[in-house]
């Protein structure tokens, strides 16, 4: 199973509705996720709009080739895409780098 962790930036302006959005993802969503891979799924704020993922996935790029192939991933990106920072042109699902991992404790 791989790890993957990533960040991204919400807006200073958007913090408290990126949270509210989070209380309520479409069960349609929960559900091609789930399907497309990826366990263990959470996402991490800090106030300054930092923002933590964390999934597990037997692999990541497949993973996010399934979701793209999803008519509520576009849905949901492009109503996410203004939360935003820094995207250049792409969907935050685009813009998810994986961070190298330098040590894991099983």
């Amino acid at each position: 199973m791989q790890r993957v962790c990533f960040l991204l930036k919400v807006r200073q302006d958007r913090l408290v509705e990126y949270r509210e959005r989070h209380e309520h993802v479409w069960t349609e969503m929960r559900e091609a996720l789930s399907a497309a891979g990826w366990h263990n799924y959470s996402l991490f704020l800090r106030e300054d709009g930092l923002l933590v993922g964390y999934l597990e996935t037997p692999d990541f790029a497949a993973a996010q080739e399934a979701m793209a192939r999803t008519e509520v991933n576009a849905r949901w990106q492009a109503e996410m895409a203004g939360f935003f920072e820094d995207l250049d042109g792409r969907g935050p699902d685009e813009s998810m780098r994986p961070l190298t991992e330098v040590f894991h404790l099983a």
